[in-house]
């Protein structure tokens, strides 16, 4: 079980603070689902009131998405308590020629701190040994989706559906 301190987190029903529908349960389990063939993201979050990017690995664990980070960069202190969006996707597998679609997804919430479970934190599986010149020091965070967003490119590979270029 996650322990961190008490949140009023809701759910994915109604209307976003926009007034943008929120996202659908089913395309937010589907986004899990995916996100789960993967292992790293990448967190989008504001420093000193300016965008920034980083690299998280990540775990979905009681349908929210768990990221470990290293520590020493101090990222997850900007991140406690905010709205961040994390993102990941299979970009890097074998070419879509392989029949092997492409996706992406994204989630958008409030993140806090927390202590996963030992048995949790194996999940993860084994750290990077240095971060920076520095010994990996985790930190977890846990993201409770209020949007999640799926995109999908599909490929045609039979010969009909490629397109060739004349040198």
């Amino acid at each position: 079980m996650l322990s961190s301190r008490p949140s009023g987190t809701g759910t994915l029903t109604g209307p976003g603070p926009s007034g943008t529908p929120a996202s659908s349960a089913e395309e937010k389990l589907r986004a899990i689902e995916l996100l789960g063939s993967v292992r790293y993201g990448r967190l989008a979050m504001s420093v000193r009131a300016l965008p920034f990017l980083a690299v998280a690995r990540h775990v979905v664990i009681e349908g929210r998405v768990v990221l470990q980070m290293h520590r020493g960069l101090g990222f997850h202190e900007s991140c406690d308590g905010s709205v961040i969006a994390y993102g990941a996707d299979n970009f890097n597998t074998p070419a879509p020629d392989g029949g092997t679609d492409l996706w992406s997804v994204q989630f958008t919430g409030p993140v806090e701190l927390v202590r996963p479970a030992p048995e949790q934190r194996e999940r993860f599986g084994t750290g990077p040994l240095d971060v920076n010149g520095e010994h990996f020091d985790p930190v977890y965070l846990r993201i409770d989706p209020r949007l999640a967003h799926m995109h999908t490119l599909t490929f045609d590979a039979s010969p009909s559906g490629r397109t060739h270029s004349v040198t």
